[in-house]
């Protein structure tokens, strides 16, 4: 073959060559870029996050943004002495005395006042959270200042009036300080009962039931924690029964809502054991 023939046929077969390889490269182009070399689950959707990441109940949460106060210490009750509070000789509109608020996560400041209820277990008065803010992970406490207990038997009443995120109340014990404490709650949009412990700012739930929680009735919370076992009654009934070594030292007991939860409190008790 004369040299003027090949000349053509060399140049064809190098373009061939430089037009495969412009194909490879828009190739690699498109594909995902994935540097871990970890695939996605064929289940899960872009942009989706797993269980772990949502946060929601019995998981835990974010990471609080900001440091809380430190508590100011409380004498720690010997067993048999009691508190009791009913709210009925406090100021209406404030905060009860020997109590003040906080929080654990973010949103709006907590409010937290007295305010008279017809309805009240004991009359005339009760303890309200009334801010409605929804921020999902949002959790108005209100703080005894009076005592800590390590072994203790505690109870309030209840009554879930008002939320669209949230409707629920609860009673923490042990509480060290806004971020760490033990919770248990019962949910009326959610009919259950859930027992939790909050450290650093994050929740982790550890035991429950499911149950009805009516809401705009009183209903009554009580747990009596020993050691390191945590039992829990609603309305007279034990729901709960669970151990846990995260809080073992006294500490101080409150109230709590969440997110939006418009809640009424009467006749909060606790007796060193």
């Amino acid at each position: 073959m004369s040299a003027p023939k090949i000349a053509p046929l060399t140049a064809l077969l190098l373009g061939l060559i430089v037009l495969a390889s412009c194909n490879d490269s828009d190739e690699d182009e498109k594909r995902p870029n994935n540097p871990s070399g970890t695939a996605q689950s064929a289940n899960q959707k872009p942009g989706q996050t797993t269980d772990a990441e949502e946060g929601e109940e019995g998981e835990e949460g974010p990471t609080p943004s900001t440091a809380v106060a430190a508590e100011k210490a409380a004498p720690q009750q010997t067993a048999g002495k009691q508190f009791a509070y009913n709210f009925d000789g406090d100021t209406t509109g404030q905060i009860p005395a020997k109590f003040h608020s906080a929080k654990t996560g973010g949103g709006t400041l907590e409010k937290w006042a007295v305010t008279a209820d017809p309805t009240a277990p004991s009359k005339p008065n009760v303890v309200a959270q009334t801010s409605t803010d929804q921020t999902d992970y949002r959790f108005p406490l209100l703080i005894s200042d009076e005592g800590s207990f390590q072994d203790l038997d505690v109870s309030v009443k209840f009554k879930a009036v008002s939320g669209s995120i949230d409707r629920a109340g609860g009673l923490v014990f042990r509480l060290k300080d806004p971020n760490n404490y033990y919770i248990v709650r019962a949910n009326a949009l959610e009919n259950n009962y859930r027992l939790y412990h909050v450290v650093n700012g994050r929740r982790s739930q550890f035991a429950g039931a499911n149950l009805k929680v009516t809401s705009g009735e009183w209903h009554e919370l009580r747990v009596e924690a020993t050691g390191n076992k945590i039992t829990c009654y609603y309305d007279g009934s034990k729901k709960i029964e669970a151990t846990d070594e995260t809080f073992k030292d006294a500490g101080k007991v409150g109230l709590w809502t969440k997110a939006d939860s418009v809640t009424y409190f009467d006749d909060l008790k606790v007796t060193a054991k």
